[in-house]
């Protein structure tokens, strides 16, 4: 199948074209022709599948047919929980926009909000914005969703996991009662599903690939290492590998400050991305590590989703998540749009329970290996082999369990008596 035979216009097809593509992904081959119908869809797909172009396109299309209105309300809403998912949205937009004539705009928090009030006051037919800024323009009454035709939640299960339902239910009391709603998600979980239940009228599902489930061209590995030594083992990679492009994630905010630090200390060019950077110190570390002057951008799980890095080749869980599904979001960084890629995670013993809980997700299990210089010290493996109960063999009482035994000793002996 070719764009063309989905019903596109030649000024879309023109748009599609000068980015390079020539076949559409399974995603947009379902969800395209179903919006066009004017249809509500509920979509699945792992990220990297081109699903931004599965709902950008027909929405474009959608209004270019549709009647132009000098003042240009405010036809389209994306709704996305990240900023840096909504620029990336925004860049979308405008590029297969370019032989039409449609207004496009992206608002979101941490910056200067002047700007955004200005650009909305001479009007705009799409909006893509994070819900926390939109809901604050609106209270301003600098912009109204009375026009709203289309709806978008774009990755809406992490709208949920962020604790946005909120804000979404606000949103949602602000747009007209009729209008298409679109929602696109990782998963099609049971918290999904109820939210799709309130918002979409007979939704078409569209699934482009198995839930949970990772890219065929992601090869993973596993190396067992001790917690002290995953920094060390992380420089000799990248610098023995050459790696030139590197997306790191660490748990916390201040252990991806830590690693970003030591990395620079080694001579190796990093940046580090999460919540308590400032939208502008995020937007140049990114775009830095777009650019290639940044080699390592070490980030919390904020940047698991949304980040659009094309033919990204490494990815490495530095420590891994909590939960097992974030596991596939921050890998699906690399792999995408048909290019191969590696993910690897550093394992150290204290982490086995998640490495068990990721392999039952995925139903598979990785191959693990051990760098040579770099084996789990042997009080690890025995750690490991032993139950949590129970002392290991051979292993003297401690001196207060000695203590303990002869007072009760002597208890029961005072009982007799």
């Amino acid at each position: 199948m070719s764009f063309e035979t989905l019903g596109l216009s030649d000024a879309l097809l023109k748009a599609i074209d000068k980015k390079g593509y020539k076949i559409p992904s399974p995603i947009q081959e379902k969800a395209i022709p179903s919006i066009l119908e004017r249809k509500d869809v509920l979509a699945s797909a792992q990220t990297g599948t081109g699903k931004t172009a599965g709902f950008t396109l027909p929405l474009l299309q959608i209004l270019s047919n549709g009647q132009q209105r000098r003042k240009r309300p405010i036809r389209a809403l994306v709704l996305t929980p990240t900023r840096e998912l909504a620029a990336q949205i925004l860049d979308n937009v405008k590029a297969y926009s370019e032989f039409i004539d449609l207004r496009s705009m992206v608002i979101f928090g941490g910056v200067n909000a002047n700007p955004q009030i200005k650009a909305l006051r001479n009007g705009v037919d799409i909006l893509v914005a994070t819900p926390g800024r939109l809901l604050d323009l609106h209270s301003q009454k600098v912009l109204s969703l009375a026009s709203v035709e289309i709806l978008v939640l774009d990755e809406a299960d992490r709208m949920l996991d962020m604790g946005f339902q909120r804000d979404i239910n606000k949103i949602l009391a602000l747009l007209p009662q009729k209008r298409q709603n679109l929602l696109f998600s990782a998963t099609f979980s049971k918290e999904i599903k109820k939210l799709a239940h309130g918002i979409l009228n007979n939704p078409v599902w569209v699934e482009a690939a198995p839930e949970n489930t990772t890219a065929e061209k992601v090869n993973q590995k596993l190396y067992r290492v001790d917690k002290k030594r995953k920094t060390e083992l992380i420089i000799k990679l990248i610098s023995e590998g050459d790696w030139q492009q590197v997306l790191i994630f660490t748990r916390t905010k201040h252990g991806a400050n830590r690693l970003s630090e030591k990395l620079v200390k080694n001579h190796i060019s990093a940046a580090a991305i999460h919540g308590n950077k400032s939208q502008g110190a995020r937007t140049k570390a990114l775009g830095g590590f777009k650019k290639g002057t940044i080699r390592v951008l070490v980030a919390t799980d904020i940047a698991a989703r949304g980040l659009d890095i094309p033919l990204l080749p490494h990815v490495v869980n530095f420590e891994l998540p909590n939960v097992s599904e974030d596991y596939v979001h921050r890998i699906g960084r690399t792999g995408r749009a048909g290019a191969s890629g590696e993910a690897i995670s550093l394992v150290s013993q204290e982490e086995t329970s998640y490495i068990r809980g990721i392999e039952k997700l995925l139903g598979e299990k990785l191959p693990t290996n051990i760098v040579e210089g770099f084996e789990p010290s042997l009080s690890t493996e025995t750690n490991s082999n032993t139950p949590k109960s129970g002392a290991p063999r051979n292993q003297k009482p401690h001196r207060n369990n000695r203590n303990n035994r002869n007072n009760r000793n002597s208890k029961r002996g005072s009982r007799r008596k």
